[in-house]
């Protein structure tokens, strides 16, 4: 499956955001830092989102962004669909033929579990799984 740049980034971001003080905004520069997003990219990726209401802006000096709705409620399905306008690349006209079933499955296969998938259950399993391989560097 291929995604764009600006889908790849987006989800980052959302990602990102999901894993801050819920509410709390969150400065721009440091989730391009955190997330190695070009600051100029990532400020026109959020304006997208803020259209989209996946996140809000705040203003003033403790202002940035912040998730518009629960991360259990966002799933990366919608997210794609949004930015990219399909939730995958895949998808596009084939000629009938002995497969075109095979793939129309796969393409919906692919859709569920991205529409399945929301960023509070990416967040908790990325932080099981950051938890589990707890180095220690103890002699």
């Amino acid at each position: 499956m291929n995604i764009s740049s600006k889908s790849h980034y987006a989800l980052l971001t959302l990602f990102d955001l999901a894993s801050q003080n819920v509410g709390k905004p969150v400065k721009i520069a440091s989730i391009a830092r955190r997330q190695n997003i070009p600051q100029k990219f990532l400020e026109l990726i959020l304006a997208s989102l803020k259209q989209g209401g996946f996140v809000e802006s705040h203003r003033g000096s403790e202002g940035g962004y912040s998730l518009a709705r629960l991360p259990e409620s966002i799933t990366v399905g919608e997210v794609l669909r949004f930015v990219d306008g399909s939730a995958t690349k895949q998808k596009r006209s084939r000629p009938a033929g002995p497969f075109s079933e095979l793939w129309n499955n796969v393409d919906t296969s692919i859709a569920g579990i991205l529409d399945r998938t929301n960023f509070a259950s990416l967040l908790r399993d990325w932080e099981a799984k950051q938890s589990t391989y707890v180095h220690n560097w103890e002699i």
